[in-house]
């Protein structure tokens, strides 16, 4: 990954625990996972309308697998 993507996740994921959520997490993951589990739709709504259908599932897959830890920690 590069410098810049890698800085914005990590302001991603500041976003998501300073909003009480996981740490490890950004917030379209958690937006995901509220919409998967039918606790709000409105979040996953808004960030695939800005970013692109299927972002946030997507940014859910992606922490599932762990692509933004170092190669040797990644589980797939």
């Amino acid at each position: 990954m590069k410098y810049g993507k890698n800085l914005l996740i990590a302001i991603d994921q500041l976003l998501n625990a300073v909003c009480a959520g996981y740490p490890d997490e950004t917030l379209s993951a958690r937006a995901w996972r509220w919409s998967r589990d039918g606790k709000r739709d409105w979040p996953r709504s808004m960030l695939d309308f800005i970013f692109g259908a299927n972002h946030c599932q997507e940014s859910y897959v992606s922490e599932r697998v762990g692509r933004q830890r170092p190669p040797e920690l990644r589980t797939q």
